[in-house]
């Protein structure tokens, strides 16, 4: 892992080490590039070992060279059979160590599709995913995207991300009050709830889009207020552009979101506006809380939402339609139940955590037992499987 810091790739990697580590099926180590963030009490508290931290501060210096060296030691004397790696500078540093080591599986990640790295972050990172023996896609969307970049098809394989339901079920009985005056959100009855959680970290989430949704909502459901659950630095940016659209009124900044099973048990709708993305697990948390959803038609988001039965698809940057689809439901109750309802029931069918775990442990079965069919053999029996 790169850190333990609250992210869509890092939470998916703290789920798929609890859940490795509870199946008992392959023994799990943990190695980082920066050894902080609230995610790492979570990971420590399920008995793994020691978690080394590898820091670099470049991939130029003499510093890099060294811990590439001592981390290929580390692993030759753990006797590691997979390193599996999970975003842009663990699978540059973590595939390279490998190979040096002579790990028989090396298996690298990608989990965003376009407006997060440079051309020439691309091109080193497909060399780092030449020396994989494969290459895990969050969606079929990313891998079209690897694709197009120049990764080779048989070496990519589409694990979708997986929701651990107890993460957006309460965990104890909850009354609405009590929830919204622990957000210090509005009480009564009347009020809608609008939500996003995203964080305020990178542009690409495209708050602003959201914002002025809401400004268009507000006109025609006065009683909406929206939600932006998320830390980082865009916060005050965003705190500004609500100031500028009037809308400051009706707008609430949670901040880091420590229960969001209790925050969507409160939110009528939920909202993706990114302007690009891998598969949003953002949006596998609102279907599995059983809320509508409207989402930007980005990413994997299209293998997830079912247009008009589970919510809705918009193109990125349509405040406009946005908030068409985000009032509809809001004065239409009963679809918006309805459609919640079955995107509930199309993650447990489709997303859930256990599939995610069966499909990555064959993937490590498969290359370590080094089967006589191919690689691209198991991805087509896979692709037709309920990951």
């Amino acid at each position: 892992m790169g850190s333990f810091h609250q992210g869509g790739s890092e939470r998916q990697a703290v789920q798929l080490i609890r859940l490795l580590h509870e199946s008992s099926r392959y023994r799990v180590h943990v190695a980082c590039l920066n050894r902080s963030g609230v995610l790492l009490g979570e990971v420590e508290s399920l008995g793994v070992g020691e978690i080394p931290e590898w820091s670099l501060d470049s991939f130029h210096d003499r510093k890099a060279i060294v811990q590439l060296r001592r981390f290929a030691k580390s692993l030759r004397e753990q006797e590691i059979d997979v390193v599996h790696t999970h975003d842009f500078y663990t699978n540059v540093f973590g595939i390279a160590a490998a190979r040096m080591a002579r790990v028989p599986v090396r298996i690298a990640a990608r989990r965003e599709t376009t407006g997060f790295r440079s051309k020439m972050q691309k091109t080193v990172e497909r060399g780092a995913y030449r020396m994989a023996h494969a290459i895990i896609a969050n969606a079929e969307a990313v891998k079209g995207q690897l694709i197009e970049e120049g990764v080779r098809a048989e070496k990519i394989v589409t694990i979708y991300n997986g929701l651990d339901m107890k993460r957006v079920t309460p965990q104890r009985s909850v009354e609405r009050g009590g929830v919204l005056a622990k957000f210090n959100l509005p009480q009564g009855t009347n009020n809608r709830f609008v939500t996003i959680v995203a964080n305020l970290r990178h542009p690409v989430k495209d708050h602003a889009t959201f914002l002025r949704a809401a400004q268009r909502v507000i006109a025609k459901v006065p009683e909406a207020s929206f939600v932006i659950a998320g830390e980082g630095e865009l916060t005050d940016e965003m705190r500004a552009l609500a100031s500028e659209l009037k809308t400051e009124g009706n707008v609430f900044f949670t901040g880091r979101c420590e229960n969001v099973a209790e925050l969507l048990f409160v939110t009528d709708v939920c909202v993706l506006s990114s302007k690009a993305e891998g598969f949003s697990n953002s949006i596998l948390e609102y279907m599995g809380a059983a809320r509508p959803v409207v989402a930007t038609n980005v990413g994997g988001a299209r293998e997830a939402v079912v247009e008009g039965e589970t919510g809705y698809l918009v193109e990125a940057g349509d405040d406009e339609t946005m908030a068409e689809r985000i009032a509809s439901l809001l004065l239409d109750s009963a679809k918006a139940q309805a459609m919640g309802e079955r995107g509930q029931q199309i993650v447990r069918e489709k997303f859930s955590s256990e599939a995610q775990l069966e499909r990555t442990q064959n993937l490590y079965d498969q290359l370590l037992l080094g089967a006589r069919r191919p690689l691209s053999q198991f991805m087509k029996r896979a692709s037709h499987g309920n990951a």
